[in-house]
């Protein structure tokens, strides 16, 4: 287990170089430069736009270029083109507002899609099962953004309290038990908007896995020696269904950063998914690249911890 890991890790450290080499070409390849449609003063002198390239760098060849920025975004002096804000600050503070909505909707997601998914496949075709799959195929269909507004008029209209931001407008002051319990409630829609089309897909998933295990000689041969239903489903089917989505949740940390960006913008939420959006509409290369980068990074954790859990999840795979 040792020698997998490093080898695995040494592995997705090339990677990560060679996904860092692309990232930053690419963005570079994108028309004009950040001196010429960032949106600087418009009293800028040709010798002030030339301090501008200077101080960002841009003055340099492209290798000396990636050199630098990524010195700089390990020693925390990267720079933001926009606002002139140290990049890793500024990332830090949405990390926080964006792992809270990650961590409770991917707690809903995953906490109600497999006992949905596993009830399903048992009592296939019944009343259950039929109800389950017009409601996942509806959720699925609704786009983001629409069941979000009907969410949104519907708590306004019944409940008559604010839903975007992370806190009330004009009570942000008030102190302890007010502020935790306000910023809790502006988390529960976006939360559950999030946990809904993820419940929808996955249950589906867990759904036809089990079918899929249910129907293998294995399990004929398990309820032929007499063991229970309960025995037989979640001993030896579960345990063998259970396979396809340690993979799954390997690829969940990525959506740490674009997982909630329709989320995000529609409910005034803080997070990294809008600061994305909102770095890519200002052309703020520091931004978009270090996202970017934290995101390969969170792919290649993700599908290392899946390797991890292969092993324990299957043991033939330490063979």
């Amino acid at each position: 287990m040792f020698v997998f890991t490093i080898k695995s890790l040494y592995k997705k450290l090339i990677t990560l170089f060679f996904v860092s080499v692309i990232s930053f070409l690419i963005i570079h390849l994108a028309p004009g430069e950040p001196s010429q449609i960032n949106p600087l003063n418009p009293r800028f002198t040709k010798d002030d736009l030339e301090r501008y390239r200077v101080a960002f760098d841009l003055d340099k060849p492209l290798h000396i270029q990636y050199l630098l920025f990524f010195k700089k975004l390990f020693t925390g002096n990267l720079k933001s083109f926009k606002d002139n804000q140290p990049v890793m600050g500024k990332i830090t503070e949405r990390f926080y507002n964006s792992l809270m909505l990650f961590i409770v909707g991917t707690i809903l997601t995953w906490c109600l899609a497999f006992p949905i998914g596993i009830h399903a496949a048992i009592k296939r075709g019944f009343t259950f099962d039929r109800w389950t799959t017009f409601l996942s195929y509806t959720l699925i269909s609704l786009p983001g953004f629409f069941l979000a507004y009907v969410m949104i008029i519907f708590v306004v209209e019944v409940f008559n309290v604010p839903v975007l931001g992370m806190r009330t407008f004009g009570r942000e002051g008030i102190g302890f038990p007010y502020t935790p319990m306000d910023k809790l409630w502006h988390l529960v829609l976006p939360s559950i908007l999030e946990a809904t089309a993820g419940i929808a897909i996955l249950s589906r998933y867990v759904r036809s896995q089990m079918l899929e295990v249910i129907g293998q000689d294995y399990i004929r041969t398990a309820k032929a020696k007499g063991l229970t239903d309960d025995d037989v489903n979640y001993n030896h089917a579960l345990k063998n269904a259970l396979l396809p989505f340690v993979t799954m949740f390997g690829m969940l940390l990525p959506g740490l950063i674009g997982g909630s960006v329709i989320i995000e913008s529609i409910f005034a939420w803080p997070g990294m998914g809008r600061m994305g959006y909102e770095a890519i509409l200002a052309r703020d290369f520091p931004i978009i690249i270090t996202l970017n980068f934290f995101s390969a990074v969170l792919v290649l954790a993700g599908t290392f911890v899946s390797d991890l859990l292969y092993m324990f999840v299957d043991p033939r795979i330490k063979l």
